[in-house]
């Protein structure tokens, strides 16, 4: 695993940016549940009970894709 060190605002809570940026990199596939969860630092059941307030499908299908069915 790699290390990337930024610098963020004050303002900016730091488990939120965690959450958007593992989110979409388990949105687009390169990241497992689990490898997200484990970027942000919680239990694979916890990220996927959380991802959806930032706005991720775990189901891979938008509310628009569900609704065209």
């Amino acid at each position: 695993m790699k290390t990337l060190t930024i610098n963020i605002p004050d303002s900016v809570n730091e488990k939120d940016l965690l959450f958007q940026l593992a989110g979409m990199l388990f949105e687009k596939g390169i990241l497992s549940s689990g490898q997200a969860a484990e970027m942000v630092g919680v239990s694979k059941v916890e990220f996927l009970e959380t991802v959806g307030k930032y706005g991720v499908s775990i189901f891979g299908e938008s509310e628009e894709d569900i609704s065209n069915l």
